[in-house]
């Protein structure tokens, strides 16, 4: 028998290389575990219509994160279980605070709006297989007219500039609204309470698995909540030191397969 029998995994900087793909290794591990009988879901941060995709290549079934654990959908039939946003007025209001001076994301369920055409707007659509809705610099302009209640909002800057904007993102929306990072160019605002954490509670609820039961996998800041939450967190030996330091274990890199490894190790009982 299974001693953890729901996995949830990010899935950039954790389950797939940086080449951008899931290695065989990996995809041959999570079906060992699924035929045994446990459950794996993808909890990203990514939009519902870039993870599903992914999630279907790799034959997961059952429950699917996106948005940080702001939508939580069916992989097979699509269905939407969980969908948190931010209100038109106050997504209107955060756009105000950052559009002049930064590179916006809106996300708006399985479409989103970009302010500007650049590398960082060509990198994202090339990792993520996803194409943005390209508006004025003032893209609260659209979300106004569009009538659009974010899922998310993404704020990308260079690296350096990061700690600055997360800085003031925190300052001015930290009581309201759940600030975090997924990588080291973006500052991510989402819903209160709506984080990884949170989706696990849902799947595991849904499962009816204990939380004692489930292993949370991550690399960056946006993953603490899983990694805190899991009766398991381990941290993708890549990752960010605070991630590590919340961690219960500290598996291998990306490259060299670490969800895999302590699948086997962990959930699977075979010897190193």
């Amino acid at each position: 028998m299974l001693r953890y029998k729901l996995i949830a995994s990010d899935f950039d900087g954790t389950l797939r290389h940086t080449d951008g793909e899931v290695s065989e290794e990996t995809k041959e591990t999570v079906r060992e575990f699924t035929s045994r009988g446990g459950i794996f879901a993808l909890c990203t941060g990514r939009m519902t219509a870039s993870i599903l995709p992914r999630a279907r290549e790799m034959g997961l079934n059952g429950l699917a994160v996106a948005y940080q654990g702001g939508v939580i959908v069916d992989t097979a039939s699509g269905k939407i279980l969980r969908d948190e946003r931010i209100p038109c007025s106050d997504t209107v209001e955060i756009c105000r605070f950052l559009e002049q001076d930064n590179h916006l994301h809106v996300y708006d369920g399985d479409r989103f709006f970009v302010n500007e055409n650049d590398g960082f707007l060509a990198m994202y659509e090339r990792i993520c297989r996803v194409h943005g809705i390209l508006t004025p610099r003032a893209v609260s302009r659209t979300v106004r007219a569009e009538h659009v209640s974010a899922n998310k909002i993404v704020a990308m800057c260079e690296a350096e500039k990061q700690a600055e904007l997360l800085s003031r993102c925190r300052a001015g929306f930290g009581d309201r609204y759940y600030i975090t990072s997924s990588m080291e160019q973006m500052v991510e605002i989402a819903p209160k309470g709506v984080d990884k954490g949170t989706a696990l509670e849902f799947m595991a609820s849904y499962y009816g698995i204990p939380l004692a039961e489930t292993i949370g996998f991550g690399d960056n800041y946006n993953d603490i909540p899983l990694i805190r939450k899991a009766g398991l967190g381990i941290a993708i030996g890549n990752g960010v030191q605070e991630l590590k330091d919340a961690a219960g274990y500290v598996t291998k890199s990306c490259d060299e397969d670490g969800v895999a490894y302590a699948i086997k190790k962990f959930a699977l009982g075979e010897e190193e």
